[in-house]
């Protein structure tokens, strides 16, 4: 079939601004075959992002050459199989790690960062170190000596079991989303203040699709850096504590001031 024989929708123009599925034509009564074949390819990377394991020696290397110093440890959840079919397992640390964790030499800190693979090891290898990079040139000294933990087959809620374990006042949890049809890597950020084992949704704030095709690095590590300043200040996170970051933005102009601690 030749590029003639297929009808073009007059919405093409649309395709240019948005990875949505639309404006797609048609051949006959059903898809070109090139969308479909397209089509085919974004399941096949949705399920792999989701089945593949997280290569943690990559990202323990790509974090040592910035500086930190990460533990490893494993949620209740023994492989992938049991992890997708078994979220509760996810959200607790596997017990002959809790004494692993609590044995790190780690200074303590008031921020406590968990890198867990969730739903797409590809957005953690993609998108964790760049934005752990970029956080660091707004909060520089509050980082300093911050536990770093990757947490394999790793459910959001494991990060504040861990965060309470190292005794930290803040959770910051950076995860792999659930993978779209156009997004198979995108990497989603959850704040949590005063973190314990049976934290809600509702108690945590939520930075979502953090990769260079949606929020760029910059712009994510500036909310956050603005998240964890006012939940430290303030002393709350969640549904209490109101994302103003673009607030910030907008008031110094081209300057970006974060909110005093």
């Amino acid at each position: 079939m030749t590029n003639g024989d297929v009808t073009r929708s007059p919405w093409t123009e649309w395709r240019e601004i948005t990875p949505a599925r639309l404006a797609l034509g048609r051949a006959g009564s059903g898809m070109p075959t090139d969308e479909v074949l397209k089509f085919g390819w974004a399941h096949a990377m949705a399920r792999d992002a989701i089945h593949a394991a997280l290569n943690v020696e990559k990202l323990d290397s790509e974090l040592k050459a910035q500086g930190w110093t990460a533990a490893h440890i494993q949620s209740r959840a023994r492989d992938r199989a049991i992890y997708l079919r078994r979220p509760d397992l996810g959200r607790a640390i596997a017990p002959d790690n809790i004494a692993k964790l609590r044995d790190a030499p780690f200074a303590q800190n008031s921020i406590c960062i968990a890198i867990g693979d969730g739903l797409s090891s590809l957005a953690i290898e993609s998108h964790a170190a760049p934005l752990l990079a970029a956080l660091k040139k707004h909060l520089a000294n509050e980082l300093k000596n911050s536990p770093v933990v990757i947490a394999t087959q790793a459910r959001v809620a494991l990060g504040d079991e861990i965060a309470k374990l190292l005794k930290a006042k803040l959770s910051i949890m950076l995860i792999g989303e659930r993978p779209g049809l156009s997004s198979p890597d995108s990497l989603g950020i959850y704040v949590t203040h005063a973190p314990f084992k049976s934290r809600s949704d509702a108690d945590r704030n939520c930075i979502s699709n953090v990769r260079p095709e949606g929020l760029s690095y910059d712009a994510a590590a500036f909310k956050l850096a603005w998240l964890i300043r006012a939940a430290l200040g303030r002393g709350l996170t969640g549904i209490d504590l109101k994302d103003e970051s673009d607030l910030a933005l907008i008031a110094a102009n081209t300057t970006p001031a974060l909110p005093k601690g």
